[in-house]
């Protein structure tokens, strides 16, 4: 009896581990609690579902993401380890001296749009009377971000070239510093990404919505334009998020991978989800999202060569 429950236990124990090593795991590249987090895991539990098997998430933040997709660059190319981060450490910061990692892109999942508001500090109502007010101001707006080389900045350096603006930037190294300096009118202008605070200070008057970097407007804010359509088309920038596989990663898997992403981003509660969160859907092939993540590598080496030249 004894042998027999020795071989149950030991059984049981090998299978566990069999099935460990065949569930999927997905690395989110920030820390646990935030809106990309969440979404992740939610992505994770409807894969798994899609995929039938067991996904797991852990969490691995530093470097912007970069550190989470340098470790993705030497696990084992079958499919079973992803990582889902925004797309700068591939498409932003290797043009401010950070090497790229080598990974795979798989599928987008979502763009979290970059806001554009006006503090106490902005007597302008709109993004029209901005520039003029920018125009009229000798010393030049100051215009927060959340630091050098990330999307906020690039917005902001789309919009002093095509437009022509005296903007000083003012760079911030945290999102909740630079929302309680522009509440107290401490600046002119922040970039900020869409999100439920946000548009809770926009709904209550606190913060006067300018121009939205995003593919459409958003439902949560219908009448606050994107910068398209404001005469800013370079600055109409957003953060994209997806999931990237090691390098190796056998083309056929990308694409049951992204298959079941496509699945995932198609079931109404998912983009409920998204939208709850002020996000959207970012939806294509493999191959769409690797060209979207090439185009703006190209147009930020344009920028940063300029910005260099400066």
């Amino acid at each position: 009896m004894r042998r027999r429950q020795w071989l149950v236990i030991a059984g049981a124990a090998c299978a566990a581990r069999v099935a460990a090593a065949q569930a999927m795991r997905i690395v989110v590249a920030y820390p646990p609690g935030g809106i990309s987090d969440h979404v992740a895991r939610l992505l994770a539990l409807r894969l798994g579902i899609v995929l039938q098997k067991s996904v797991i998430v852990e969490n691995q933040p530093g470097a912007g993401g970069g550190l989470a997709l340098g470790a993705l660059a030497r696990a084992a190319p079958d499919g079973n380890t992803l990582v889902f981060t925004a797309i700068s450490p591939l498409a932003l910061a290797p043009h401010f001296g950070m090497p790229a990692p080598n990974v795979v892109p798989v599928s987008g999942v979502m763009h979290t749009p970059l806001l554009l508001v006006g503090t106490p500090a902005l007597a302008a109502r709109n993004f029209a009377d901005m520039v003029q007010e920018a125009r009229a101001n000798t010393l030049g707006l100051r215009w927060a971000t959340s630091g050098v080389a990330t999307i906020g900045h690039m917005a902001l350096e789309q919009v002093r070239r095509e437009l022509k603006l005296d903007v000083v930037h003012v760079p911030y190294s945290g999102g909740a510093p630079q929302l309680q300096d522009a509440l107290a009118g401490r600046f002119e202008l922040l970039s900020t990404n869409l999100a439920p605070l946000q548009i809770e200070y926009v709904n209550s008057g606190k913060l006067t919505p300018l121009a939205l970097g995003a593919p459409t407007r958003s439902p949560f804010l219908p009448t606050v334009p994107t910068f398209a359509e404001v005469g800013a088309p370079a600055a109409n920038l957003s953060s994209l998020f997806g999931l990237f596989a090691p390098p190796g990663t056998p083309a056929a898997e990308v694409a049951r991978l992204n298959a079941a992403c496509a699945e995932v981003l198609a079931q109404a509660e998912f983009r409920k989800a998204l939208a709850e969160g002020g996000n959207l859907p970012a939806t294509g092939s493999a191959v769409e999202f690797a060209r979207e993540i090439e185009r703006q590598s190209d147009a930020n080496a344009r920028l940063a060569g300029l910005m260099r030249g400066r």
